[in-house]
This record gives C-alpha cells, sequence and structure tokens, in this order.
C-alpha cells in the first residue's frame, strides 16, 4: 500500500558479475577485437583525421547527448566477459558514457588523454549470453563521447573443476585435516541433515553433462546425497570409501542448460554427508536412454464451459530434470508445458473428457502415461470472467481480451498473506466472484515484515492454492510481488527469480493469471526500477511467455508524481519488453489533481493498471473522499483502465472493505459488515 511522500538520498551503486569458484580453465579464446568504425552508430561519424588508431578509423561522437556506438558480438560461451573500449579524449573535460551490455547499463568515465591522437583504455566486466548480445557505448553529456576506437571482448572459459571450499556452504565447514583433498580444503557436512554444497556451473551451450563428486566417507554407513541441478533433484548414494583419507567418485549426468546453472547436494540422513572435496563437470555425458518415472495424482482442479484446468505430481528422472509434460486425450497430443499444471481451452459445454499425463527429460526419453483423469464442463451462460475474455494481452496502450477487444477489469486486493489469510476462504471468494461480480483478485504476499522472506515455502504454497481458487471461480489473478520496505526492487532480485520461477513453471497453462513484479518501488531512480525489469521478466519468459506482467513506477507506483517527477521518465526509457504495463497506485483522500491529471496523461501513452487504490489517506486509513475516488472511476471507465481496490479484509483501518471480526466466518456477501468504502467499492465493482 502506499506511503507518505518522503525523499532519500540515492547513491549510486555499480553491480558487478559473481565471482566464479576455483577452477581448472578450459583452453582460452583469443580476446576478440571489434572495431568502432564496423559499428552501429547513431549520431556520430566514422573519421580517421586522428593518428594512431587501429583498423580503419573510429567513430566521433559529434558532441551530442543519446550518441552511441552499439556493437553485436558473438560469445563462443555463456560467462563473465571483460570488455576494454580504447579511446581519445583530447580535451581537459570528462565525457561520461553508459555502457549497457544486453540492456543493463553502468555509466563509466572517459577522462582527457592529453590528445586526439593520444589513446587510453577502460575496461568493464560484465556478464555474456551465449551466442548474439548488444554492447551500446551512449555519451550521456553535451560534450559527447570520446572518439572511440574499439571494443575487445574476452569471454573467460567456463569452469569444468569447481573446489567445494570455494562453494556456497550451508552448516558444513571447511577442513583439512584429512590427506588427499585437492584444492586447499574439503567440506565436512558435520553430520547435519539439510546441510548441502551449492556451486555455480557455466555450460557453454545446454546438452547432458557428466557431473562428478570426490569424496571420502570412512565410516561403513551409506551418506547419501539430495543432488539438485537447477532445483530438480535425484538421491545418489555415498557408500564408505574406507577411510577418511580415501577418496572415490560418484558421477551424475544431468542436463544443463546453457549460461549459469545450480548444482546443489544435500544431506538427506541425520549422519550428514560425507567429506566432498570437488566437482568436475564433463559436458557430453553418455546418452541418456532411461524414461523419467510417470506422473501421479493428476487431477482437475477447475472446470468452465470451455476449459478444464489439469494438475499432477511432479515426475523425477535420473537426470535430475524434466524438461516438460504432455496432456493428451487418448492418442491426440493437447497440451506441453514445463509446468504441473495445464488448461485445455475451446472445449463445448456439458462435454465429458478423459486425459492422461506423460513426463519428458532433455534427451526426449518419454514416460509411461499416468492414471487418468475424467472431468466434464460446465452448461453454457453468459460465462465467468475468463470464460468472456480467455488469455488477457496488451495492444497498444489497452488491455486487451483474446479476441483483441479492448476491456476493463476491477475487483479487489488481498491485504498482506501473512496477517489476514483467515478473510481468503471458500465462503469469502465465492462471495467476490458470485455476489461482488468481481473479475480480478490481486493475491499480495509482501516480501519483508514476516511474508515471504520468512517463510518462502510457506508463502509460496500460498499464493499457489489461492491461484486455483481464482481459477475455479472464474477469476482473474494478479500475483502480486508485494515488496515495500525496503524500495528497492534489486534488494529482493534473486529472491523475485526464485519464487516466479516457480509460479511461472507450475501455471504456465492458465490463461486467468498476471505477475506484478514489483508492488511499490520507492527512494531509487526509474532506471534502477527498469534494470530489475529487465533482469527478471527474462526468467518468467523462459517458463510462460504469454502472461501479461505488471511493473511497478518510481515513487510508490505513482508514476513518479511522489517523488516530484511524472509519466514522461517512464515515456522517454520504457522497458524493453513486450505484454508488459505499468502500475499506478493511488489514495483519493491524499493524491489530488496532479496525480489525476497523470493517470490520465499516462493512459493515453502507455498501458497503465492501476493496481491498488482506496477511497482514503496514503495509509489505508482516514476518512473517506468518494467525491475524488468517482472522479478517478470515470475517468478509468472512459479510458478502460483495469483496477483493484484496497483491501479485502477485515482490518481495522478504513480502507478494509468488512467490519472487525467478519473473518473467517463471515457473512461476506450483501452489505450487513462492510464499511462504508466496502459498499461503496462493492457497487462499483457490480457496476454493469
Amino acid at each position: 500500500m502506499l506511503r507518505p511522500i518522503r525523499f532519500l538520498a540515492l547513491t549510486a551503486v555499480l553491480t558487478t558479475a559473481l565471482a566464479v569458484p576455483a577452477m581448472t580453465p578450459a583452453m582460452a579464446q583469443a580476446p576478440t577485437r571489434h572495431e568502432a568504425e564496423n559499428a552501429a552508430v547513431s549520431q556520430g561519424t566514422v573519421e580517421s583525421n586522428h593518428a594512431g588508431f587501429s583498423g580503419t578509423g573510429f567513430v566521433n561522437y559529434d558532441n551530442v547527448a543519446g550518441g552511441y556506438v552499439e556493437f553485436a558480438v558473438n560469445a563462443p560461451s555463456a560467462g563473465t566477459a571483460s570488455i576494454v573500449l580504447r579511446y581519445a579524449n583530447g580535451t581537459t573535460t570528462n565525457r561520461p558514457m553508459t555502457v549497457a551490455v544486453n540492456g543493463t547499463s553502468v555509466t563509466r568515465d572517459f577522462p582527457g588523454t592529453g590528445a586526439w591522437s593520444t589513446w587510453a583504455s577502460t575496461t568493464i566486466t560484465a556478464p555474456v549470453n551465449a551466442g548474439a548480445n548488444t554492447i551500446r557505448a551512449t555519451a550521456t553529456t553535451a560534450g559527447g563521447g570520446p572518439n572511440l576506437d574499439y571494443a575487445e571482448v574476452d569471454v573467460a572459459a567456463p569452469a569444468s573443476e569447481y573446489q567445494a571450499e570455494n562453494a556456497v556452504i550451508s552448516q558444513g565447514i571447511v577442513d583439512t585435516k584429512h590427506a588427499g583433498y585437492t584444492g586447499s580444503g574439503f567440506v565436512d557436512y558435520a553430520n547435519v541433515e539439510g546441510s548441502y554444497v551449492e556451486f555455480t556451473v557455466d555450460a557453454a551451450a545446454a546438452g547432458n553433462a557428466a557431473l562428478t563428486f570426490r569424496y571420502a566417507n570412512g565410516t561403513t554407513v551409506n551418506r547419501p546425497l539430495a543432488v539438485a541441478v537447477n532445483g530438480t533433484s535425484v538421491n545418489r548414494d555415498f557408500p564408505g570409501t574406507g577411510a577418511w583419507s580415501t577418496w572415490a567418485e560418484i558421477t551424475v549426468n544431468a542436463a544443463l542448460r546453457a549460461g549459469p546453472n545450480t548444482v546443489r547436494a544435500t544431506a538427506t540422513t541425520a549422519n550428514g554427508g560425507p567429506n566432498l572435496d570437488r566437482l568436475t563437470v564433463s559436458a557430453g555425458g553418455p546418452s541418456d536412454t532411461e524414461k523419467p518415472t510417470a506422473p501421479g495424482g493428476l487431477r482437475s482442479t477447475a472446470t468452465t464451459s470451455s476449459s478444464i484446468s489439469l494438475a499432477w505430481n511432479a515426475s523425477t528422472d535420473n537426470s535430475g530434470t524434466i524438461k516438460d509434460y504432455r496432456v493428451y486425450e487418448g492418442t491426440s497430443l493437447k497440451a506441453t508445458v514445463s509446468g504441473t499444471s495445464a488448461t485445455i481451452t475451446g472445449l463445448a459445454p456439458s462435454s465429458t473428457h478423459t486425459y492422461t499425463v506423460t513426463a519428458r527429460d532433455p534427451s526426449d526419453n518419454e514416460s509411461d502415461r499416468s492414471a487418468s483423469v475424467t472431468a466434464t464442463t460446465q452448461a453454457g451462460g453468459t460465462g465467468t470472467p475468463v470464460q468472456a475474455n480467455g488469455q488477457l494481452k496488451v495492444c497498444g496502450v489497452r488491455l486487451c481480451n483474446e479476441r483483441g477487444e479492448q476491456i476493463q477489469l476491477r475487483g479487489m486486493s488481498t491485504h498482506g498473506l501473512q496477517w489476514y489469510s483467515q478473510c481468503l476462504n471458500t465462503a469469502s471468494l465465492d462471495a467476490l466472484a458470485t455476489d461482488w461480480k468481481s473479475d480480478i483478485l490481486r493475491i499480495s504476499m509482501y516480501i519483508q515484515d514476516g511474508g515471504y522472506e520468512s517463510n518462502p515455502r510457506q508463502f509460496t504454497d500460498r499464493v499457489h492454492n489461492l491461484i486455483e481458487m481464482a481459477t475455479a471461480r472464474g477469476m482473474y489473478a494478479i500475483v502480486d510481488w508485494h515488496m515495500l520496505d525496503p524500495g528497492d526492487p534489486m534488494y529482493n532480485l534473486s529472491r523475485a527469480k526464485t519464487f516466479f520461477t516457480e509460479i511461472a513453471q507450475r501455471h504456465n497453462g492458465k490463461n486467468n493469471l498476471l505477475y506484478e513484479i514489483a508492488n511499490e518501488p520507492s527512494g531509487v531512480s526509474w532506471s534502477t526500477i527498469r534494470n530489475y525489469a529487465h533482469q527478471l521478466i527474462p526468467v518468467i519468459r523462459q517458463n510462460d511467455p504469454d502472461t501479461p506482467i505488471l511493473v511497478g513506477t518510481r515513487a510508490w507506483s505513482s508514476l513518479g508524481v511522489s517523488e516530484g517527477s511524472d509519466e514522461n521518465e517512464v515515456v522517454a526509457n520504457p522497458v524493453n519488453a513486450t505484454n508488459i504495463m505499468y502500475t499506478f497506485h493511488f489514495y483519493a483522500a491524499s493524491h489530488g489533481s496532479d496525480y489525476l491529471n497523470t493517470l490520465s496523461r499516462a493512459a493515453d501513452r502507455i498501458p497503465v493498471f492501476v493496481t491498488e487504490f482506496g477511497t482514503q489517506e496514503a495509509t489505508g486509513d482516514g476518512p473517506n473522499n468518494f467525491t475524488r475516488s468517482q472522479q478517478y472511476i470515470d475517468l478509468m471507465a472512459q479510458k478502460k483502465i483495469s483496477w483493484v481496490n484496497w483491501n479485502y479484509s477485515d482490518d481495522f483501518r478504513s480502507g478494509a472493505v468488512f467490519t472487525t471480526g467478519t473473518c473467517p466466518n463471515g457473512p461476506f456477501a450483501g452489505t450487513s459488515r462492510l464499511k462504508p468504502a466496502g459498499v461503496w467499492i462493492r457497487d462499483r465493482v457490480r457496476a454493469d
């Protein structure tokens, strides 16, 4: 929810690449030189009037802010690249540039070199992808950039040997008391169940690999480990080796993706794991002919008049990875998904269908079929919001249904799941769908304040459950990553990647979701928020290419207004992604005409979704301003701006729609337990 206006000092932060574990390197690749005169040049000219350049010339930035040189760089493998920019600056004034690698930027100084024929260089370290990459150097001042001669790119060879003592260690210790180890030591699992060693393994390309663990087990008791590759686990035995100074090897065949992979070896018994010396990775492991286990627990989770939603339990495979699942009706393939759920659409009302599911591993070995499940679609009728509109998409600056028609969704947001989950049960969501006639439920999962950070598994499962409950009722659902304090979304980036990966993998077959990836950023620049979006959106898109993504805006999602800006910062520098919208939040008793006018202008220029608003003050409490609220409601109806109100709970504040004590027993339908704001907003949600 919104907070009062405040001003924070900003500190420029340069994000550096992660350190790579100690390794035995593969054959190094020679640095690749890319001449500036052969690159894409905007608002600059190729010249050769100053001596000392390489190639056939250099680029003069022509004293223009925004001029750039963009290099197309093909990297032999994913990894960390050292990028050397050779330049000359014949003035005494620094000519800074923003250097963006695949859209992620850092600003560098290019000070005077004494003369235009005196060349110097600066080096930037950044992650690159296997294959195509872009490196853009953009002038940031009216003086333009320096003269640019070339970019020389050197990609560190991916590791093949990883020492355990340099990996991430949980509840274990680095020790040297037993002879025969390699490197500077080994990891003792300290006789703790759940202790683990986690390696980050860079692969030049996707494919099979042999993961060989060197270990010692001086007992006669097996010390098994769960070996998880990118989160998918397989159990392996690590039997006694005769002595703690006698080392042996166990190999696990796995499928790696291009770029970084996580390999975690976790002790599964109270004895802990063996002593672990190192992990060796050999690309192109033996071909895999073992098929995965058949999926279990196939079930129907929801039906509409035109669709059946299915879910099942995950399969396991000797490689540790499941590539995808296939849904069949008889011999006909109906869907292929990466997660453990799918929705089959385009079905006739009152029709019966029987499905089975198989799993495939990275070598395309397909499992036996699951047990079958039979489900019947509902009778035809006017239908739920999802039946009426199907898969949403962004068209132009509006939200559209599957037929490309502009629509407006109206609905409610939960309060924090850590505080008011008792308000979200079968009866309350039935009332929201049928009595309130809500199109959409916003599932607000706080990250801090006792939320996700305190128990990721518990809160992820709560979101899974609420998605299924909204789906069963034909409502759309916003999965709200409710970051609030701290206001910098980058603080929670790794957590967001983990969370949205699981959500997208499990629910990518559904057509009723939207992902809100940053609730209310504050105290940070728009470029920081944009950078966060550029890092998180590709993670989601790997698993779910179709669901619209909602990006928070600066100053508590006010499009910058609460910190003295407006929508122009987004219009001038939009997120480089498709099928996205930008969020706007307001509280009518605190936010007057400047906010209202900003929303009106912005909706004509960029796709906007009001994912949170209240009729009260910015604290979610205090007196209601229904007159100003109606002005917002009228504007949003006129411009088809979808909206969600805060909040569907019995919190004591005036912004909670139910009177204190309503949850969990209700009643939730009708107006008998509603506060004034609840009565007012229910009427607007229900309006034709």
